[in-house]
């Protein structure tokens, strides 16, 4: 009998907390794909003790006795698992060798490790780390969202110039009426450990003001999202990767981005604005300022932003990219089963 390719290992995903044999061996794998910084092992583990339900599994796959991928698994249903996603992780939770193709992978947990299951899905995949693969009997890949970045390769002067009309006009207007008004404003990055848990309590404050807390969505210092921005920026920052930018209209912050920063790559993880003030657009203010800065210093050389490309993004950059999501099934028999259960609920919402 052909040995299988991977041998895996099925364990209590707290495992990771506990084993810094197996953070070293997540933070190495994860060197190897886009070294992410929001996937770094310190980063998973304040998910899990924040964002996760309890019944999250840490799969770990070996090859010739070495760690070759890890993946954070939940249950989705009867016989189903998916990554780890919390809506605060901007892609789904596992790393992988750069050689390791993620269907075979996929392929190989669900026949395995997991016990019987009739269909796993990889959620929120990047193309950077894992393109997309053309569908098969037994697997499917669907598109999740386009999401933007900013290339910084040439100076502020040349990326602003090569920006449309209305922005640069918009945005003119704007500081000249902030100085007619004679109102000072300032903006400010925070690097510091000792500076993260005011950071996370104004964000939460600002959030508090808008839509976010009517839903209920809110940050605040007190709540699990609150608690995870806060473990995952303080342990960013004991390695300088924690920056938390804030924009100040006379001594009141109206605006602020939440980001870690790993190798010139910028991370915009969270974003929030005044919703009270008509006048002006803080977020836009905040935006200009940062890339003023970022071109300026010459430190960073790309911005990613990971959620749904907005018009905001479009103004900024055209370059775009899209996440996907891929599932694969234990016979092509499900897969068919399933493709004709979404199209008919497509068909009974576009009657209804």
């Amino acid at each position: 009998m052909k040995k299988p390719r991977y041998q895996w290992k099925n364990q209590p995903a707290v495992a990771l907390e506990n084993d810094v044999t197996l953070q070293q061996a997540w933070d190495k794998l994860n060197s190897q794909q886009a070294q992410q910084p929001f996937l770094s092992s310190h980063a998973v583990i304040a998910a899990l003790n924040q964002l996760s339900q309890g019944e999250e599994r840490l799969l770990i796959a070996h090859e010739e006795g070495q760690p070759v991928a890890m993946f954070v698994l939940t249950p989705a249903g009867s016989f189903q698992w998916r990554t780890f996603q919390p809506s605060q992780m901007p892609l789904g939770v596992w790393v992988a060798a750069k050689h390791s193709t993620l269907e075979d992978l996929a392929r190989s947990l669900l026949h395995g490790p997991i016990g019987f299951c009739l269909a796993l899905s990889i959620t929120q995949i990047d193309p950077l780390i894992a393109p997309r693969q053309a569908d098969t009997p037994d697997s499917s890949a669907m598109d999740y969202i386009d999401t933007a970045w900013i290339d910084l390769n040439s100076s502020f002067e040349d990326y602003w110039n090569a920006r449309g009309k209305n922005l640069k006009q918009n945005m003119r207007k704007q500081r000249a009426k902030l100085e007619l008004e004679n109102i000072a404003t300032r903006f400010e990055v925070l690097t510091k450990t000792k500076d993260m848990a005011q950071a996370v309590a104004q964000f939460g404050r600002l959030e508090s003001m808008g839509w976010k807390e009517k839903m209920g969505t809110a940050i605040h210092p007190d709540n699990p999202q609150g608690r995870f921005y806060r473990d995952l920026l303080e342990k960013a920052s004991l390695a300088g990767e924690a920056l938390v930018c804030q924009y100040l209209l006379g001594p009141a912050v109206v605006a602020m981005n939440l980001c870690l920063l790993r190798q010139g790559n910028l991370v915009v993880l969270k974003t929030c604005y005044d919703e009270s003030i008509k006048s002006y657009s803080p977020a836009s203010l905040l935006r200009e300022a940062e890339l003023q800065l970022f071109f300026k210093e010459g430190l960073i050389k790309r911005i990613e932003y990971f959620g749904r490309m907005m018009d905001w993004h479009s103004k900024l950059t055209d370059q775009k990219r899209t996440l996907h999501h891929l599932t694969v099934y234990r016979w092509p028999m499900l897969k068919q089963i399933s493709a004709y259960r979404q199209k008919k609920a497509i068909a009974l919402g576009e009657c209804a």
